[in-house]
């Protein structure tokens, strides 16, 4: 019988992301950033190619950001209220990570799958910023998938995409729980 780890068991079964409009100062500092995104860089990367990168984004950084999104939000023909949210998603946060998806070269390892790690890399910072006591949320949004957007406000190559944007802070309310799914509407159980 394998020796369980109760606590990080019981945290996987509780964990809920903080809304980031919830979050405030203070963020984590350098240091404790550092230990969130290694936990996060422990991430599940076949062939060890590390197909992600790290953006942090300072309160100027997100700023700026947020003065860009109008203009690519017209010239996209965004709805003015989803120009609005975006640009607060930016401009109210105080910290956020961009989690970049940056596949390599491999004729071993499927593009998919070096994207899949991407998204991991997400859900790994989240969770190693709830499991030290702070508020992260992910989040992505139409800014996040327009190329022009993400090459003039992040200088992503043109093979790069953004896998999502961590906002961390502290949380200034505890969120209520949501209904879960339903695991026997959605698993498969095959023994033949």
């Amino acid at each position: 019988m394998p020796k369980p780890n109760s606590a990080a068991l019981d945290f996987l079964m509780t964990r809920r992301s903080r809304p980031a409009k919830t979050l405030t100062t203070p963020v984590p500092d350098r240091e404790m950033l550092k230990k969130l995104l290694t936990a996060a860089a422990r991430t599940p990367d076949h062939g060890k190619l590390e197909p992600w990168r790290f953006i942090v984004l300072s309160k100027p950084a997100l700023q700026r950001l947020a003065d860009l999104v109008p203009r690519h939000g017209t010239a996209l023909g965004i709805d003015p209220d989803k120009i609005t949210k975006a640009q607060d998603q930016f401009g109210k946060a105080d910290l956020a990570v961009a989690v970049i998806c940056s596949p390599k070269p491999s004729e071993k390892i499927p593009q998919i799958e070096q994207i899949y790690s991407a998204g991991a890399v997400c859900l790994a910072l989240v969770n190693a910023a709830l499991a030290a006591g702070w508020g992260a949320n992910w989040l992505s949004g139409w800014a996040s998938h327009d190329r022009a957007f993400i090459t003039e406000g992040l200088g992503l190559a043109a093979h790069e995409t953004v896998a999502g944007f961590i906002h961390l802070g502290t949380e200034t309310s505890a969120p209520p729980e949501r209904p879960r799914p339903d695991l026997d509407t959605i698993t498969t159980w095959v023994d033949a």
